[in-house]
């Protein structure tokens, strides 16, 4: 029997003959308790309270931490599943949530809570959506190549035009054209940024399967939010085994 007292499901009816306790099996004498519904002894009960983790400071920025790695293990996920396979509907979502909320319950021991399942619902959604950026890129790169390669096939590709410094007017004078104006590191990353984490709800523009992509997120977002919750504890008690019955009023 494993050393940590198992109380799993609900179970009010005890079988017949006298009250034992779910986890040791023994006779219930004096103070009993019912853990998420099942009976308890006292001694599984305390030791049950004394292996149950604490929540503190530490054990969520561990959790966040662990996410953050579940959430970068997923973007990878997903971007390569988009760019080898071309599909744009995500079912890959579902896994990015689980795998986040796994990782931050893993990363905070088991402790779980709101706190938890908000990091773990928000990370779930940065990871699929900043999926865009990569798989945009990709996308991009691919078009260039294919453009390249139609013009150095075309017979007139040569003496097409300058895209850097000007181009071809119709008397066969070069236009310059103005330098474009340079973005900043800083502003491209935050375009990207914002690009990526607009990008789900850009999709519906793209009708039925723009809707779809999005309520797929929101289910792995709701895997995320189930994985990271915090562990059904209630424990209820003291109570007496065998204990006198109370006598009436006015007796």
């Amino acid at each position: 029997m494993s050393t940590t007292p198992q109380f799993g499901t609900a179970e009010y009816k005890s079988p017949s003959g006298p009250d034992r306790c779910k986890s040791c099996q023994q006779e219930l004498t004096g103070a009993y308790f019912r853990i998420n519904g099942l009976l308890a002894c006292e001694n599984c009960t305390r030791k049950l309270q004394a292996q149950t983790p604490n929540d503190s400071h530490s054990a969520y920025v561990r959790g966040i931490l662990f996410g953050v790695g579940g959430a970068i293990v997923g973007l990878i996920l997903y971007s390569a599943f988009g760019i080898i396979t071309g599909i744009e509907i995500g079912y890959v979502a579902l896994a990015v949530g689980w795998l986040v909320g796994t990782a931050i319950k893993k990363g905070s021991n088991g402790i779980g809570g709101r706190r938890y399942q908000i990091a773990a619902v928000a990370l779930t959604y940065a990871a699929v959506s900043m999926s865009a950026v990569p798989i945009g890129i990709s996308y991009l790169m691919k078009e260039k190549k294919s453009a390249a390669a139609a013009l150095s096939h075309s017979p007139s590709g040569s003496a097409a035009t300058d895209t850097n410094s000007g181009s071809l007017s119709a008397d066969g004078s070069i236009a310059v054209q103005p330098a474009k104006q340079k973005i900043g590191i800083g502003a491209a990353v935050g375009a990207l940024l914002f690009a990526g984490l607009a990008s789900p709800f850009l999709e519906l523009q793209g009708g039925f399967s723009g809707v779809i992509g999005l309520v797929i997120i929101f289910v792995g977002m709701r895997i995320a939010w189930k994985m990271a919750g915090a562990p059904r504890l209630e424990i209820l008690g003291p109570f007496q085994a065998n204990a006198p019955p109370q006598p009436a009023r006015g007796a």
